[in-house]
């Protein structure tokens, strides 16, 4: 893989930084995009890398301003990208629906929605236009792109349209030679799942631990679907902890 170029958002954090860990150690030069620039530092020395292999935008995903200066650095620094990682994702407060503020339903569409849209369109343009053209558009999804849980109506919304972002891409980009994929993850270890080792609200209203799983085999996943060569593709994959309550929940 050595030469192609990823951009990761969420890149600070959690499983984009360890899909950027697992990415640059496989020879990727990489994008990291978050909007905390101390922590997409912090990456870049876990990594170990150099400005030629890896650099930090601060970006904030649902600014179309943004994105677009995301992807110019990448154009400018790289000159190409091959893989987009669309990993920002925040979540609201877990509480009944009608209890939600516009501006906290809004925030969370923003940016895991308008944020992938936004990442994908610069994407494709520069898939379109760069020689060899083509690259592959690899969508974080969520077990909530499948079932909900309680109190998760704006998260689970926008999985569940990223599901369809990710079947219109697949479609749009195929006379272009770009491929799109989404991974649905549950119970990574990361500090946004902490919450499930202490207990977490089940459908029937009792709280349950929650077994996880290391986070660097979904990274090895991700690096699994952006290997394949541009004329295979990984469409839907579900990654999860063995013993989480997803088949048979509620």
């Amino acid at each position: 893989m050595s030469g192609k170029v990823a951009v990761i958002t969420g890149g600070g954090s959690g499983i984009g930084r360890a899909v950027a860990l697992a990415m640059h150690a496989a020879g990727y030069r990489v994008v990291l995009a978050g909007r905390r620039q101390q922590q997409l530092n912090e990456t870049i020395g876990l990594a170990g890398a150099s400005e030629s292999q890896i650099i930090a935008v601060r970006t904030d995903v649902s600014s179309p301003d943004s994105v677009r200066a995301l992807f110019g650095q990448a154009a400018k620094a790289f000159g190409r990208v091959d893989v987009l990682f669309n990993n920002a994702g925040i979540t609201a407060p877990g509480v009944p629906m009608e209890e939600l503020i516009y501006e906290q339903w809004s925030e969370v569409v923003a940016t895991n929605l308008t944020g992938a849209f936004l990442c994908s369109q610069h994407a494709i343009r520069l898939m379109k236009a760069q020689q060899p053209r083509g690259g592959r558009i690899i969508n974080n999804g969520s077990i909530s792109a499948h079932v909900p849980r309680p109190n998760s109506a704006p998260y689970t919304a926008t999985k569940h349209a990223m599901t369809g972002l990710t079947k219109s891409i697949a479609l749009d980009g195929r006379a272009w030679d770009i491929a799109c994929g989404q991974i649905d993850i549950g119970n990574a270890v990361t500090e946004r799942t902490e919450q499930m080792a202490a207990g977490i609200l089940q459908a029937n209203g009792t709280t349950m631990v929650e077994p996880r799983m290391d986070v660097k085999q979904v990274a090895e996943a991700v690096l699994f679907m952006a290997n394949l060569p541009l004329d295979a593709n990984v469409l839907f994959i579900t990654v999860m902890a063995t013993k989480m309550p997803y088949v048979g929940r509620g």
